[in-house]
C-alpha cells in the first residue's frame, strides 16, 4: 500500500534526483518568528488563476517561498521564465533539477499579459539556470523585458538573473534591455560556495553586478544572501564590503530555510535582533536600500522597496553624495 509519505518521497526524488544518495540532514524546529500563515483567500485565488491561465511558472511556488500567502493576497507574484527545471543543483534550492525543455518563444507575451491582468506597477522576473543554452537565456530575458514594456509602459521591471557563467556577451544583452533593477544573488559567503553553490563562482557573480554599473550606471543593482548556513558575522560583513566595492545599491539578507532532508541543513536560526544589527551595519556601509529580516526574500515587498530605493538615490544626489 502506497502511503502519503511514500508519495512525497517519490515527488522529492523526481525533483532532485541528484540529491537522493545524500544522507538525510537534521531539521531544526522553527522558532515562532519564522512561522507564517497558510495561503488562502479570494485575492490569493485570483492571482493563482492568472498564473494558471497564462501557463506561467512562479518562483513563489517552485522555491516554496514562505511569503506566498501574503504576496499573492496582494496580487504580487514573481514570474520564473524559461521553464521549471534548472541545470544546476545547488544544495539550498528547491527548484527542480534536470534537463530543461526547449524555450517557449510565446512566453514573453504571456508574461506581459499576466503583468497587465494583475495590474502590476512593479514586476519581478527571474529564471532557472539554463547552462544548456548558448547565451544562458539572455535573449529570452531581453525579449520578456521588451514585451512587458510594450504592453505595460508604466510598470517598472526588476530581474533576478542567473550568473551567465561561461556565456560571453550574455550579460550585456540583458543589461542593454534596460531593466530598472538588475538583481543577481551571491547567496552565501565565499567559504561556503563549494557546498552550497558548487556550480557558481563568487567573484564571477560579483563581477557580473559590477559590469551592470559600468555599462549602465542608471540601473539599480541588487543582491542578496542567506544566513543560518554556518557563516560568521565577519564573513557577512566582508560580503557587504565586496558588494559596495562593486557598486551594489540594494542588499537583502534572509534566513535560509531547508526544503527537504536532502538539502543543506540549517546551522541555526538567526534572531530578529541580529538581522536588525546587519541592517544597521549595511546602511552604515553605504547601501541605498537594505532589507534584512528572517522572512526577507529577493522579491519580498519588491514594489514598495523599489520606490524607497528610487527616493534614496534622489536624496543622496541632492545631498551631493556619490551613488
Amino acid at each position: 500500500m502506497t502511503t502519503l509519505f511514500d508519495t512525497r518521497q517519490q515527488q522529492r526524488a523526481e525533483r532532485h534526483p541528484e540529491k537522493q544518495k545524500r544522507p538525510d540532514t537534521p531539521v531544526l524546529r522553527k522558532p515562532e518568528w519564522i512561522r507564517v500563515k497558510a495561503p488562502a483567500g479570494g485575492v490569493f485565488s485570483e492571482t493563482r488563476k492568472v498564473v494558471r491561465e497564462n501557463n506561467l511558472v512562479t518562483v513563489c511556488e517552485e522555491a516554496g517561498c514562505p511569503n506566498i500567502g501574503e504576496c499573492w493576497a496582494q496580487k504580487h507574484a514573481t514570474f520564473m521564465i524559461m521553464g521549471d527545471t534548472c541545470t544546476r543543483a545547488c544544495s539550498f534550492c528547491n527548484v527542480k533539477t534536470g534537463m530543461p525543455a526547449p524555450l517557449d518563444t510565446d512566453e514573453p507575451r504571456r508574461v506581459a499579459e499576466a503583468t497587465a491582468a494583475m495590474e502590476l506597477k512593479h514586476v519581478v522576473i527571474t529564471s532557472v539556470d539554463r547552462d544548456d543554452l548558448a547565451d544562458g537565456g539572455a535573449e529570452h530575458f531581453a525579449q520578456t523585458i521588451r514585451a512587458i514594456r510594450r504592453l505595460n509602459p508604466d510598470t517598472t521591471i526588476e530581474i533576478l538573473t542567473p550568473d551567465f557563467l561561461r556565456k560571453p556577451g550574455a550579460a550585456e544583452i540583458v543589461i542593454d534591455a534596460r531593466p530598472d533593477v538588475f538583481n543577481h544573488n551571491l547567496e552565501t559567503v565565499p567559504r561556503l560556495y563549494l557546498s552550497i553553490r558548487p556550480g557558481a563562482r563568487y567573484y564571477h557573480s560579483l563581477r557580473l553586478l559590477e559590469r551592470v554599473k559600468e555599462r549602465d550606471p542608471s540601473q539599480f543593482t541588487k543582491s542578496g544572501i542567506m544566513v543560518g548556513l554556518g557563516e560568521t558575522k565577519e564573513e557577512v560583513m566582508q560580503v557587504m564590503d565586496d558588494m559596495r566595492s562593486a557598486g551594489i545599491d540594494f542588499l537583502t539578507i534572509g534566513q535560509y530555510l531547508q526544503p527537504t532532508r536532502k538539502h543543506a541543513a540549517v546551522d541555526r536560526f538567526v534572531t530578529p535582533d541580529e538581522f536588525k544589527g546587519y541592517e544597521t551595519i549595511a546602511r552604515a556601509k553605504g547601501f541605498l536600500m537594505v532589507s534584512a529580516s528572517p522572512l526577507t526574500r529577493s522579491s519580498y515587498h519588491a514594489g514598495e522597496d523599489f520606490a524607497r530605493l528610487r527616493d534614496a538615490r534622489e536624496a543622496a544626489l541632492k545631498a551631493g553624495r556619490k551613488v
